[in-house]
């Protein structure tokens, strides 16, 4: 299994956990910590991470080119969106969608899920192409697919952590890094290397931001 793989099913693993915990089923209808979602809708979008891995694995083969990762984030219509732009109220009302059968049911479908790829992950070949229905016409490898979703579960876990007032899940050591390398390398896309240099290294010379979207 690549190092992809096994990242993604960590911070899935992680995330299933926190879907379970009782304070999340506990605040499901309440605000969470990001303007214009539920902690409800929040779970569901970090669920939603997981699951659409099994849709596709299971999809046909992608007729259209294979992009790199930076590519792909160049490409992407939710980056610089604001809140009302067209791609993020999808994203919110799939995301509440996703959520509407409750915290119970939605915990159940990704422990299942997360089982299941276990087991479907350890045999798929990581430079397959795989795309998301939700993309334009492009796809990644797979691999490079799973680096995003095992962003976005690291991302969107600490958001609901955070909603719900339960610590962040922990990551293993190599995925947390992961994570982090790609969220810098889109930090320097966006900011430039020397704005990230300063960011890291000298706070008296560091600019306002280096977020990476």
């Amino acid at each position: 299994m690549t190092d992809a793989r096994a990242d993604f099913l960590a911070a899935a693993g992680a995330a299933e956990r926190l879907l379970g915990h009782p304070e999340v089923a506990g605040a499901w209808r309440r605000p969470s910590a990001l303007a214009q979602w539920s902690v409800g809708g929040l779970a569901g979008h970090l669920a939603y991470q997981v699951l659409c891995v099994p849709e596709a694995l299971a999809a046909a083969a992608p007729a259209e080119e294979t992009v790199g990762l930076l590519d792909h984030y160049a490409r992407v219509a939710w980056i610089g969106a604001g809140p009302e732009a067209e791609i993020n109220v999808r994203i919110r009302e799939g995301s509440e969608a996703f959520a509407a059968a409750g915290p119970a049911a939605l915990h159940r479908r990704v422990a299942g899920a997360v089982a299941d790829l276990t087991t479907a992950l350890a045999t798929a070949a990581g430079d397959r192409p795989a795309r998301l229905p939700f993309w334009g016409p492009w796809s990644l490898t797979l691999d490079d697919l799973l680096a995003t979703r095992t962003m976005e579960l690291a991302v969107h876990a600490d958001d609901l952590a955070v909603s719900v007032g339960v610590p962040t899940p922990g990551l293993p050591p190599e995925t947390a890094d992961s994570v982090a390398g790609l969220l810098v390398r889109l930090a320097v896309r966006r900011h430039g290397w020397v704005g990230v240099l300063r960011a890291l290294s000298r706070a008296e010379r560091a600019p306002g931001s280096i977020a990476a979207f």
